[in-house]
């Protein structure tokens, strides 16, 4: 390929020179696949860190137009932020790098991104599908594609957790319809949000802790409420990613429910000077009395 980038990719090229030259096998290939510029329109592959791929790839698509129609179906998981290296793992099968011979996934790379992705699938009704069955592919003693984000049960950030709601930001509509959404929630908090560098296909998002300004607490200890909430945006990184729209730092007033050792947040509001209706709720909410206060 004429262009390489990514450790992974090198750590790849370095494993094939171990293994040797693959004689018969890629006299076969050679003659039974051909090398192809990944274009432009292939939105989920385009610049993945090589610009040639192998056609029939290996799901069997024998076209560059089904490759990328049949591609373009799984941008919507991607954009999800399931799992790291779930671009890495569709991408080694509907574009697989052009060498001399086929570079399937490691079973244990599938597993990963199946154990994350999966459950984000079921949201919306679709199974994991059979032409990824994880059994299909190596063990990783063989030669293939490795995962290349810390494990996740040795990563000090954790993995985000599938997550069903799409957690985009609320229209404030009327200040009594936010107060009666914040008596609903167990907490309430005004925060700001902040966007970290990064280099993976997951945004790492920070809490500003100087910025936290409790209005409810419910069952949680006020200073407890920092924490669970950066736990929040470490393994939540969809909801995170949909409220932030894009932009490197906001603050919010969001609003959930404690589940046993961590909190879900079910409304998000943007604190700007145009959402005058928020401003007003903030400011009576200390006065303000929820129905089952009130009774």
């Amino acid at each position: 390929p004429s262009r390489l980038g990514g450790p992974w990719l090198l750590g790849l090229l370095a494993r094939l020179l171990l293994w040797g030259s693959p004689g018969a096998w890629a006299s076969y290939l050679r003659r039974s696949s051909s090398c192809m510029p990944i274009p432009h329109r292939m939105a989920l592959c385009y610049d993945i860190g090589y610009s040639e791929m192998r056609i029939p790839n290996l799901l069997e698509h024998e076209t560059m137009t089904e490759v990328i129609q049949q591609s373009s179906s799984w941008l919507p998981l991607l954009a999800r932020e399931c799992h790291p290296d779930a671009r890495i793992f569709l991408c080694s099968l509907f574009a697989p790098i052009c060498l001399d011979r086929l570079i399937y996934p490691c079973r244990s790379l599938c597993e990963s991104v199946k154990r994350s992705c999966a459950p984000v699938m079921a949201c919306y009704g679709y199974p994991w599908p059979e032409i990824l069955n994880c059994n299909k592919f190596p063990a990783d003693h063989e030669l293939c594609i490795a995962a290349v984000s810390t494990d996740e049960n040795s990563s000090s950030r954790r993995m985000p957790r599938a997550s069903c709601k799409d957690c985009e930001l609320e229209e404030a509509s009327t200040a009594r319809e936010i107060l009666e959404s914040l008596c609903a929630n167990d907490f309430a908090v005004k925060i700001r949000i902040l966007r970290k560098n990064t280099t993976t296909t997951i945004s790492d998002f920070d809490l500003d802790a100087s910025k936290v300004e409790v209005l409810k607490h419910g069952p949680l200890l006020r200073t407890e409420i920092p924490a669970k909430l950066q736990q929040w945006l470490d393994i939540d990184a969809t909801c995170a990613h949909n409220i932030m729209r894009g932009t490197h730092a906001g603050v919010f007033v969001v609003s959930g429910e404690v589940q046993s050792d961590k909190v879900v947040v079910n409304k998000a509001y943007a604190w700007q000077k145009r959402n005058r209706n928020l401003h007003q709720a903030v400011r009576r909410w200390k006065h303000h009395r929820c129905p089952e206060q009130a009774g």
